[in-house]
């Protein structure tokens, strides 16, 4: 495995996995209480809104499975199926829970107006109910609060929404709240007017959390200004002279990266690949949620000159040794060679031709010869011939 490659899953991330796990089975466990608490009180009462409370709550017991589910297979590394990981698994169950508070933010609004509209009268329910029900409120504004806190710790927008689920199942537990408290005192009008309010605020929470995932699923980039971060790490590296094609991408709070790193034309490939390994290493320290980084080198700049691979191509090596033998097996640069050198620059193939053997004329004339020998030649960019000497040579 090369430094660029994906980094399997570290301590922290599988920490952050368990973490994740406990706050939604403490949430999970929480809402099965409640909603058992809030049903049978509700009857013993004959309140109505208390036991469709405690059927709410029944319904966050419910996510909680799907998002525990979520948590555990989408927090899992590559494999031969899912080789970018599983995190969309979060996004897809993100964007449900967004759905579900959507609708939950409806029918609180739309069950209370339609209470205050056909008249419903609430009997007094008692101050048991009220004292459950506030308890009910502190438990369920505890868990989100606890559930949130993890959510930021750990970068899970699945966390966020099912805390704001619970949140929603306090606000509505507060317009019960405010119901029971206004039929106390002959003022069920309350509920309603709560209701709405509640209605908007759930309301608009569902649909943040349907739109940033849905950005996610589309690939939607980093901002601007981190973009730039990244730009400017990437060349800050020595070596680096510019970096051009710089896209991002975000997975459940991860984020992956792809870049063209441009260094110098006569760089070895070993030399240039450990340049992009130190690019990559200096946007994983600068950067922690970086997942993936795939580098590209390039011995120029050709930004804007679209995808060269979608271009006709330069020949390769061995139509290219054909075609210079048919011109220079006669010169002695040529028989003698050690070594031959491609270089791909600016639409040309430039030679260097490596000589162990002494040839007692200037290098640069040996370089003219050949490049007449060739000048038909379309593709031909400069011609040098380099002399080694053997000691050189014998070098280890």
């Amino acid at each position: 495995m090369t430094p660029n490659d994906p980094l399997p899953q570290s301590p922290s991330h599988a920490e952050h996995s368990r973490e994740a796990k406990r706050v939604t089975t403490i949430g999970a466990w929480l809402d099965g209480i409640l909603s058992a608490v809030k049903v049978v009180v509700g009857s013993l009462v004959g309140s109505a809104a208390l036991i469709a409370d405690g059927i709410h709550s029944l319904s966050d017991l419910i996510t909680d499975g799907f998002v525990f589910a979520a948590i555990h297979y989408g927090r899992q590394g590559p494999d031969n199926d899912h080789q970018y990981g599983h995190g969309r698994i979060e996004t897809l169950t993100t964007l449900l829970l967004g759905s579900v508070l959507i609708f939950v933010a409806g029918g609180i609004a739309w069950s209370s107006l339609d209470r205050l509209v056909s008249g419903t009268q609430i009997n007094a329910p008692g101050l048991v109910a009220i004292a459950i029900t506030l308890l009910a409120l502190l438990s369920k504004e505890w868990i989100f609060r606890y559930t949130m806190r993890v959510a930021k710790r750990v970068q899970s927008k699945l966390l966020e929404a099912n805390a704001w689920h619970s949140r929603s199942d306090a606000l509505s537990t507060a317009v019960v709240l405010v119901a029971l408290t206004g039929a106390q005192f002959g003022l069920g009008w309350l509920d309603a007017v709560a209701a709405v309010i509640v209605g908007l605020l759930v309301g608009k929470v569902g649909w943040d959390l349907l739109w940033d995932s849905a950005r996610e699923l589309v690939d939607t980039a980093l901002p601007e200004d981190a973009q730039q971060q990244m730009h400017a790490v990437a060349e800050s590296v020595p070596g680096v002279d510019s970096v051009h094609d710089l896209r991002t991408r975000q997975s459940a709070g991860w984020v992956m990266v792809d870049l063209h790193v441009v260094v110098g034309s006569t760089v070895s490939v070993s030399e240039a690949h450990e340049i992009g390994n130190e690019v990559s290493r200096r946007l994983r320290r600068a950067f922690p949620a970086l997942t993936d980084v795939i580098f590209h080198i390039d011995p120029e700049d050709d930004a804007g000159e679209g995808d060269p691979s979608r271009l006709p191509g330069l020949p390769l090596r061995p139509e290219v040794e054909a075609t210079l033998d048919a011109r220079w097996h006669k010169h002695p640069v040529w028989r003698t060679r050690s070594d031959l050198q491609l270089h791909y620059l600016n639409g040309k193939i430039s030679v260097s031709l490596i000589v162990g053997d002494a040839i007692h004329q200037p290098p640069q004339c040996l370089a003219s010869q050949l490049k007449a020998l060739a000048s038909d030649i379309e593709w031909l960019g400069n011609v040098e011939v380099l002399f080694i000497t053997r000691a050189a040579s014998n070098a280890f």
